[in-house]
């Protein structure tokens, strides 16, 4: 009997965990009995036969070129090969004096008309191969057109099923939210908010603890706020799903990792840390402890005649500055007044009509872009660029179009406001530190440390955002 090797392969896992492996066994038994052969070793491959460089099979044919066997048996010639480039391995084979077997085809690989007739096989075997390549690319185009992601969902998202969109996971989602909010913030790097994530127990896809690579690619991941990009091609696709965050948060974190630098959490994790600046030099305000107990801001810079400031002084500063503009019953009653008699409605039907035509001017220039790509006047890749810019700008017009409020929102808006503006020094002294910052940077536009006291500027705003009594218009020094 003739020793030979046994050679069996599935294209997916899931083949191999049911019962093509051992049908492929049980064929290639049944032809070595047949035809007097000995299968002395199995080597068994999980890989699709479209690739050329299959590990096992080059290990099989490097053997068999040592002499470790006379032949090797195969189920099928698809088997084998599904690309020409691993079946000229195989067709040499004969001519080195090893046998080929396939086991439900009755060919003599020593004759020109059995090679020829395999070469035939092998040749409409690659055929199927690129064909079928082709049918799942035009699938995958379908539905990725439909808005639908074909693949695997990112994390913090949960796969429904061909043909549904991707949902928020429920336990996942909400901290994903909170890694995007907590990376605005400015007081993380990609390595310090890492471990924030771990400790909060973000777990990626193999409920292990997120990495930081994870904590890269959901930051970078368009998917978040509802753009489906393919990495290999660029190109983009308005997706169905949830988004998790907007488009303008998104695009501010890229603008922060650009910038690789910035505010950093530290080891005391200062209140007021990168928020103040020097009165004199427009320097950073840095925090120093000193003596265990007290922290002192002080401006780096060794020419800066700029002396330092305590912590809780500072802090003593920004209280007196929040009940000076906090609304009493006389300065709520003029802001009703004035809500009243404003012409905040005509304003926003304006913005409204204003959002709409840029919608309608960027659509008619994606469609322009299209109609010059089918003339052959745009190349692909131009398109692609163009293509993705227009989608990115319609979603962020179609954000500002949504947060346009309608009249019972902008009232219940108000009425938040009064409560807040009235209260804002309660509001400071019961927050979190998180909280703190975020207030004192919604709040105050400018924040500097002079000689002469704390100068806190009050931020204006929109009045249909939210309105600003004209008291915390004026620009003040309030001395610490």
């Amino acid at each position: 009997m003739k020793p030979c090797f046994g050679y069996i392969r599935v294209s997916t896992l899931r083949q191999g965990e049911g019962v093509s492996l051992q049908e492929q066994k049980d064929a290639i038994l049944a032809c070595a009995a047949i035809r007097n052969l000995q299968i002395i070793e199995w080597f068994e491959e999980l890989e699709t036969a479209a690739k050329s460089g299959r590990p096992i099979f080059s290990r099989m044919i490097a053997r068999l070129r040592k002499g470790h066997a006379q032949g090797f048996v195969v189920h099928k010639i698809d088997r084998s090969a599904r690309n020409l480039k691993d079946w000229a391995l195989v067709s040499e084979l004969p001519d080195a004096g090893i046998d080929v077997h396939i086991a439900t085809e009755s060919l003599d690989f020593n004759t020109r008309g059995g090679r020829m007739t395999a070469d035939f096989l092998a040749v409409i075997a690659a055929d199927f191969i690129r064909n079928q390549r082709e049918e799942t690319k035009k699938g995958l185009n379908g539905r990725l057109k439909q808005g639908l992601y074909p693949f695997k969902a990112p994390l913090g998202y949960l796969d429904m099923g061909r043909g549904a969109p991707k949902v928020p996971c429920p336990i996942k989602a909400p901290l994903i939210k909170e890694l995007y909010q907590l990376y605005l913030s400015g007081q993380h790097s990609l390595r310090s908010l890492h471990v924030e994530m771990q400790q909060r127990g973000l777990k990626g896809h193999t409920e292990n603890l997120v990495s930081l690579h994870g904590i890269e690619k959901v930051l970078s991941n368009t998917f978040y706020h509802g753009l489906i990009t393919i990495a290999r091609t660029g190109e983009t696709f308005d997706g169905v799903h949830e988004p998790l965050v907007t488009k303008a948060a998104f695009r501010q974190v890229q603008r922060i990792k650009s910038r690789r630098c910035g505010p950093k959490v530290t080891r005391h994790n200062h209140v007021f840390l990168g928020l103040f600046r020097c009165g004199l030099c427009a320097g950073p305000m840095v925090p120093e402890r000193q003596k265990v107990v007290h922290v002192y801001y002080r401006c780096p810079r060794q020419n800066c005649c700029m002396k330092t400031m305590r912590e809780d002084r500072l802090e003593d500063a920004i209280l007196t500055r929040l009940k000076s503009v906090q609304l009493n019953k006389a300065t709520i009653a003029e802001q009703k007044k004035r809500w009243k008699t404003g012409g905040l409605h005509k304003d926003l039907v304006q913005k409204r009509r204003s959002i709409v035509a840029r919608i309608e001017a960027e659509e008619t220039r994606l469609a322009r872009a299209a109609d010059l790509l089918i003339e052959g006047a745009l190349d692909r890749t131009t398109y692609t660029e163009k293509k993705r810019d227009a989608e990115f700008t319609l979603g962020r017009l179609r954000e500002k179009l949504d947060e346009l409020p309608d009249p019972k929102a902008l009232n219940a808006s108000r009425d938040a406001y009064i409560y807040k503006m009235s209260r804002l020094s309660s509001l400071y002294e019961d927050a979190t530190i998180f909280e703190r910052r975020q207030l004192i940077e919604n709040t105050f536009a400018t924040r500097l440390i002079g000689p002469e006291g704390v100068e806190l500027e009050l931020r204006a705003w929109a009045e249909y955002q939210t309105p600003v009594p004209k008291v915390t218009r004026e620009r003040s020094r309030t001395n610490a």
